[in-house]
């Protein structure tokens, strides 16, 4: 199985333009509101000695924070120019970065066990695709790995229409979102969880949050999305007692 390509253009096309600096996008936040808590959720439940993997890193924002706290952290992306962004930016060498189609699980075993970081990807897949992307997740954790994934909830489609009606239109970081495509999917209450659970991973904590954006409002305030997290595991491979 293989992305559509659909999605291939969209994402291709959205990093092809894209000058690849940290904020430009418009869920690029600074880590310190984002892989930092985040970060800190997982490692409550993780083993720090194995290496982390970023799945749909764009430009590797996120996955050069991560680098600071694993031994080793590998950010992949569907888009070669989200790709050669991230490696461009990475000027101390401190992650690694490469073109990978999720689906692709043949692809993706050859990364090895790892802990796994999955922020807002799900709900961009097409929902032919989330399924072996849940896949992914679950290969790459292995019986060691730990993964920490975030994802907007319904309630995040309210925020961005607002975002799209304020006077004088949208900015123009929503605007790249609209011109290639990159339409937020809407994900059922219950559905991660269903979801996650029937790539025979394990749910061992979870919890609500406000995902921060780049973006910020005509006040000045930062728009973010309500999500909910959930640390996950191979399923019988929680530690003690599991």
């Amino acid at each position: 199985m293989s992305t559509s390509q659909r999605y291939v253009r969209a994402w291709e096309g959205f990093w092809a333009e894209n000058t690849g600096e940290p904020g430009e996008p418009f869920w690029d936040a600074d880590p310190s509101l984002t892989a930092a808590p985040h970060t800190a959720l997982l490692a409550a439940h993780a083993d720090r000695t194995l290496p982390i993997v970023d799945l749909g890193c764009g430009n590797g924002t996120q996955t050069r924070y991560l680098a600071g706290h694993f031994p080793r952290a590998v950010g992949v992306d569907l888009s070669a120019s989200a790709v050669a962004h991230a490696r461009r930016a990475d000027h101390d060498a401190v992650a690694e970065f490469e073109q990978l189609d999720l689906t692709d699980l043949v692809g993706v075993g050859r990364l090895g066990e790892a802990n796994v970081y999955v922020r807002a990807v799900l709900h961009q897949s097409d929902p032919d695709d989330r399924a072996p992307v849940a896949a992914a997740v679950a290969l790459l954790l292995g019986r060691r790995g730990r993964g920490f994934v975030v994802e907007p909830t319904a309630a995040a489609k309210t925020v961005l229409q607002q975002a799209a009606e304020r006077p004088g239109g949208p900015s123009e970081k929503l605007r790249q979102v609209r011109k290639h495509q990159l339409r937020p999917a809407e994900v059922a209450a219950g559905e991660l969880p269903e979801l996650l659970r029937g790539a025979g991973l394990e749910i061992l904590d979870q919890g609500g949050t406000d995902l921060a954006m780049s973006e910020r409002n005509p006040d000045g305030t930062r728009v973010a999305l309500p999500a909910d997290w959930f640390v996950v595991a191979a399923a019988g491979d929680g530690g003690p007692g599991s």
